[in-house]
């Protein structure tokens, strides 16, 4: 079986819940993809990590996203692309200011000015963490280049995140993963 196939099987059997749940964009929806059963075992995070790898522009030099979902997202990436000769920083971006010390919003090595980065998330609905990342990042002097997702649930967020001028790329969309259009 090929790795796509294989993480979309993953994701099908371990994270895809159906029925009425209350999205976190507030949005209701008729079903939910808890993404982290998947990313956080260990074959799952290492085809997500191995798929997005290959999506990755080649300038990038960091690999970042949104705790706590995108965490063991931007952690596989890193950790196959340097198993694979392609060494990629981690960044964690923080919901909330660190509260002491530099009271920074991006954790991780510290990088040149205008390093080039590449913003992942699990699973995009309306595109708010993924606007939200872009922009701390920028705040802290980094240069987003591209954002990906593990799933686009087909639902406004590729649109928004296109108005700001970015192109979302993911593995998956609501499409593949239960073969209909998109519903709120």
């Amino acid at each position: 079986m090929e790795e796509r196939e294989r993480l979309l099987e993953l994701l099908r059997t371990r994270a895809l819940r159906v029925g009425k749940i209350t999205l976190s964009s507030g949005k209701v929806s008729d079903y939910y993809v808890d993404a982290r059963e998947v990313v956080l075992h260990p074959e799952g995070a290492y085809l997500t990590g191995r798929l997005l790898l290959d999506m990755i522009d080649p300038e990038a030099a960091a690999v970042a996203g949104m705790t706590l979902g995108a965490d063991p997202i931007v952690t596989a990436v890193s950790i196959v692309g340097h198993l694979e000769g392609r060494d990629l920083s981690a960044l964690i971006i923080r919901k909330e200011a660190k509260g002491h010390g530099t009271g920074k919003f991006v954790e991780g090595p510290s990088l040149p000015r205008g390093s080039k980065v590449a913003v992942v998330d699990d699973v995009v609905t309306t595109g708010s963490s993924l606007i939200k990342s872009i922009e701390r990042l920028k705040n802290e002097g980094y240069q987003p280049v591209q954002v990906l997702a593990v799933l686009d649930r087909e639902e406004g967020g590729k649109e928004r995140l296109a108005e700001i001028g970015y192109a979302l790329k993911s593995i998956f969309t609501r499409s593949d993963l239960i073969g209909e259009g998109p519903s709120s």
